[in-house]
């Protein structure tokens, strides 16, 4: 059995105590908890979905930072929208980010998000 190791920066939102980690390290792989558009206190920022947008892959940043990996050898993105009339905004902010390999995608629509927010976005990486 392999073993795992929870993942904790001060440069994301915290986790809710013992109810997740940021993220998970195993077999080579970081498996990343949804991010919201929070700064490092949990509250919610200021703007729009592409401010938004942007802040959830920032604090994605900060914690592959943390595991040891990059936001470049992210395999895998699970995008969380409160609403489909943002999906187009929300693509221009998103594809500035991974360069020309994108990695791969689901995008859907759910009913809420934690604090009211827009978006929230999740990841897989390799080490």
């Amino acid at each position: 059995m392999s073993s795992k190791t929870a993942v904790f920066t001060s440069k994301a939102p915290k986790p809710l105590p013992g109810i997740y980690s940021q993220a998970i390290v195993a077999n080579g792989f970081v498996y990343c908890s949804g991010q919201i558009a929070g700064d490092e206190t949990g509250n919610i920022i200021d703007g729009d979905i592409q401010a938004h947008t942007h802040q959830c892959i920032k604090n994605l940043t900060a914690v592959l930072t943390e595991a040891g990996t990059t936001i470049e050898k992210v395999i895998k993105v699970n995008i969380f929208l409160a609403s489909m009339d943002d999906f187009a905004k929300m693509n221009e902010v998103y594809k500035t980010y991974w360069g020309n390999v994108k990695p791969s995608r689901t995008c859907v629509a759910v009913k809420t998000l934690p604090l009211g927010t827009d978006v929230e976005i999740e990841c897989v990486a390799v080490l």
